[in-house]
């Protein structure tokens, strides 16, 4: 299976919208209920390219670079929670949307929830995909913070293949066509500015501005499914636990044999998952 070939007969399109100044890339494809899918620290739309031709025979899939990533403009400011959380409403507000689900992997999970929390209005469910990192461990933070630069400042074939075999179980999966594609986005040289303020979120004082907390976490009003791996790089199923506890009336289940990109990895299984419960709460 190879990105950009498998969606070659697949009606989409890949545009920019101005998301509250933010020129911002951004892949739809499909009709219906929309569905927002947010990638993880150093990620891109591409993350989810094997998932688009399944979701957008339910959905309308909305796909996006986050602010300072992929071919997303790069402001040069640090990227905190809350700066994602407010690029992603100039998202919503370019495209019309009053209301959608919203889906993100790792550090998009995190956003989505701040998001749900804090604009609540505009969110009509929540699948949490491997939500990076949840007790903020140090090792896990100098790791991630470590193999994103080396990717982006040392960019070459072995190092962008490292940090993508990092998000695997089955190291396999790592295709040379996904190599590739993170390859030309890390080269880009307004990257080489833009990792710093990517990985600020791995400093421990910026990151505990946004820590997963029940203070926030508790105003979260959707449903919510998490959606963990039997083996997250970043933290493990009874790790992950207290965080349905923090969300009011959230649900977890477990993708069995995936790391951290379970739609990668799992494709059919993580589809069926986040269908089934996104249009479980269109019929209530």
């Amino acid at each position: 299976m190879t990105i950009w070939t498998d969606l070659a007969d697949l009606e989409l399109k890949l545009h920019y919208v101005n998301a509250g100044g933010i020129k911002t890339r951004v892949l739809e494809a499909g009709s219906g209920e929309p569905l927002i899918l947010l990638h993880g620290t150093g990620g891109h739309i591409e993350a989810y390219a094997r998932n688009i031709r399944g979701l957008s025979e339910k959905f309308r899939v909305i796909c996006i670079d986050m602010v300072g990533h992929g071919y997303t403009e790069k402001p040069n400011r640090p990227y905190g929670i809350d700066y994602y959380s407010d690029h992603l409403l100039g998202v919503m507000q370019a495209l019309d949307l009053s209301q959608a689900f919203i889906s993100g992997e790792s550090l998009g999970g995190w956003v989505a929830a701040w998001f749900a929390a804090h604009h609540p209005e505009y969110v009509k469910a929540l699948v949490l995909n491997t939500p990076g990192n949840v007790n903020n461990k140090p090792e896990v933070m100098q790791k991630l913070k470590d193999s994103t630069i080396k990717a982006v400042i040392e960019a070459n074939y072995e190092n962008v293949k490292t940090r993508l075999e990092w998000l695997m179980y089955d190291k396999s999966q790592v295709t040379e066509e996904l190599i590739e594609a993170r390859y030309k986005i890390y080269t880009q040289p307004e990257y080489q500015q833009s990792v710093y303020n990517i990985v600020c979120l791995q400093d421990i004082e910026v990151r505990k501005q946004y820590s997963w907390d029940s203070s926030w976490c508790g105003k979260i009003n959707v449903p919510t499914l998490l959606a963990w791996t039997s083996h997250d790089p970043t933290s493990t199923v009874e790790e992950g636990k207290p965080l349905q506890e923090m969300i009011p009336n959230s649900e977890f289940t477990v993708i069995q044999d995936a790391g951290h990109w379970p739609q990668w990895e799992k494709v059919e299984e993580f589809n069926s998952v986040l269908t089934d419960f996104l249009l479980a709460q269109v019929t209530k």
